[in-house]
């Protein structure tokens, strides 16, 4: 039986804990939050235990593995500790607020001899899945361009307060929801990226980033440009796909859309359980992890996204395009930013 805890008990921990009701070899153990009541809340409906200290936690409880769903400034410091204790891990993205940071927390996993998997969502929604089962069959062809486009709400009030922190949140709409565009993007796209450029705005009176844009030249040649919007008119969520022979259209809202030779199909409808289902097939994969299976996302894909966040800030202070080159193999050196001017 594999013991289980969740460190915050935010937005999608109940997400998580209904998730590890589903798997039988898994029993969610401990929720730890500085909020008694958010912690009694995910906690309650599995008779979990409850905890304020997260090291409290992870010495008192007999966990095995920990879910780490915290505020991203915070994610070093619990892996490192949870490495300490010998337990594996599942954080949430954004994986870091650095790409040092990063690199501290795969090393300590590595020597611990313990899993270090990063909660990309994306990789895991069933509309998801459903687009990269059309982009696998070859039915579109070489995938040429991406166009990822996105809304959220960073008006003060709309979250809580750590996201409007850049050292706690490690920028604004970019990091936490571009985030997203930026996992599924380099993933459809088949390849790291090799350069960006980007723009972002402050409104609304807030110190990070409310909205922002993101053009991509992927190594493969894809091109991608990515939009996040903040309080935008009409709520949207697209990833839209050019390929050879047609293209897909892939949204939470509207599901799966194909369409090749003037004809428009549908291969997924959106169901209520999609979300759920998705940190399900998640924990799955952590779970499969445990047991010496590969995870569907790496850790060096989750690294690469944090470091695309960063350079796409780079690229917004100075004006100009930031371009990665390859220096080595190992991680921690993999890649190094050089300005394009």
């Amino acid at each position: 039986m594999i013991r289980l805890g969740i460190i915050g008990a935010g937005a999608v921990a109940h997400f998580h804990a209904a998730s590890a009701a589903r798997i039988g070899n898994v029993e969610l153990a401990a929720v730890c939050d500085l909020r008694p009541e958010a912690a009694e809340r995910v906690a309650s409906p599995w008779g979990a235990s409850v905890y304020g200290d997260y090291l409290a936690m992870f010495r008192d409880a007999g966990l095995n593995a920990v879910i780490i769903n915290t505020p991203h400034a915070l994610h070093l410091e619990m892996v490192l500790a949870a490495a300490d204790h010998g337990l594996h891990v599942l954080v949430e993205k954004p994986m870091a607020t650095t790409v040092a940071d990063c690199d501290r927390m795969i090393q300590a996993c590595r020597e611990a001899g313990v899993s270090l998997v990063i909660g990309q969502i994306q990789h895991f929604l069933p509309e998801k899945l459903a687009a990269q089962d059309v982009l696998a069959s070859g039915e579109l062809g070489r995938v040429l361009m991406i166009r990822d486009y996105r809304t959220t709400d960073y008006r003060p009030g709309t979250r809580p307060d750590w996201f409007f922190s850049e050292a706690m949140a490690g920028g604004g709409a970019l990091m936490n929801i571009g985030g997203h565009c930026l996992d599924r993007s380099i993933w459809f796209g088949g390849a790291p990226v090799e350069s960006v450029s980007a723009s972002t705005l402050k409104r609304f009176g807030v110190p990070v980033e409310t909205d922002g844009a993101i053009a991509l030249t992927l190594k493969n040649g894809v091109h991608v440009s990515i939009s996040v919007v903040s309080d935008a008119a009409q709520r949207l969520d697209e990833i839209l796909i050019v390929g050879e022979f047609g293209t897909l259209s892939c949204s939470p809202h509207h599901g799966t859309l194909v369409r090749r030779d003037g004809v428009t199909r549908t291969v997924w409808e959106p169901r209520p359980e999609d979300i759920q289902e998705g940190f399900f097939l998640q924990l799955q994969d952590f779970i499969t992890v445990l047991k010496g299976g590969v995870p569907k996302v790496s850790v060096e894909h989750a690294r690469h996204i944090v470091e695309v966040v960063l350079a796409s800030y780079a690229a917004d202070k100075t004006g100009r395009p930031v371009q990665f080159a390859e220096t080595g193999e190992d991680i921690s050196t993999a890649r190094t930013l050089t300005e394009v001017g």
